[in-house]
C-alpha cells in the first residue's frame, strides 16, 4: 500500500495479491471454473480429473496453490503480454523437460534428440500464451509431475494433460487480473 499527497488532495493506491480459485465443474471431473472479474470462466482440466498426489504422465491436473513463475509466450504470433511476472519469448529450440531421470526434469531446456522434452513451439496455438505454474519445482521430486501450465484450450475445450487451459481471451483476461505474489488455487 502507498499514499501519495498532491496539494489538498489524498490518493491511497492498494495493489493486492490476488489467488485466481479453479474448482471442478459439477458433473465434469475434467472440466473447470474459474472466477475473473468479468465473470465465471470455463476452463479445461487434465484427462485423469484433479488429483492430491500428481504423478508423470497420469493425466490429473494437481491440487493446491501454485503462484505463476512466468509466463512464455510466442513472440512470432502475437504481441509481447504485459505482465509483472519474469517473461520469455519462446524460441524455435524451447522445450519443458518431462524425464524423471534427466537433472533438467521439469525446466525449461533446450530442445536435443537425447532430451524427453515437450516441445513448446507448437503448430496449433495451444502454447502461444503459457502462465508457467509452480508445481513440483521448490524443491523438484522426480516423477511428481513436470510443465504444469495455464494455456490456450483446444476447441470444445477438450481435456489436457494435467494442465489448465483456456480461451485465448480469458487467458490475456486472468493474465490482466494476476498480480506479482498471485497464485492459482486448484480445488
Amino acid at each position: 500500500m502507498s499514499v501519495s499527497l498532491t496539494g489538498q488532495k489524498c490518493q491511497l493506491v492498494m495493489r493486492v495479491k490476488r489467488n485466481i480459485v479453479v474448482r471442478r465443474a459439477p458433473g465434469n471431473p475434467r472440466e473447470g471454473r474459474l472466477v475473473l472479474a468479468h465473470g465465471i470462466r470455463r476452463a479445461a482440466l487434465g484427462r485423469g480429473g484433479v488429483a492430491a498426489l500428481k504423478r508423470e504422465g497420469d493425466g490429473t491436473t494437481p491440487l493446491g496453490r501454485f503462484p505463476i513463475r512466468q509466463v512464455l509466450y510466442r513472440a512470432d504470433r502475437m504481441r509481447r503480454p504485459r505482465t509483472p511476472f519474469p517473461i520469455h519469448a519462446i524460441r524455435a529450440e524451447d522445450g519443458w523437460c518431462e524425464d524423471p531421470a534427466d537433472r533438467n526434469y521439469n525446466r525449461l531446456v533446450k530442445l536435443s534428440p537425447r532430451l524427453s522434452a515437450d516441445r513448446l513451439t507448437r503448430d496449433d496455438a495451444l502454447y502461444d500464451l503459457v502462465l508457467v505454474l509452480g508445481h513440483n519445482d521448490r524443491p523438484r521430486v522426480k516423477g511428481r509431475g513436470s510443465a504444469i501450465f495455464v494455456h490456450l484450450a483446444r476447441p470444445g475445450y477438450a481435456p489436457t494433460a494435467g494442465c489448465i487451459a483456456l480461451s485465448r481471451h480469458d487467458l490475456l483476461m486472468l493474465l490482466a487480473e494476476l498480480r506479482r505474489g498471485s497464485a492459482i488455487v486448484v480445488m
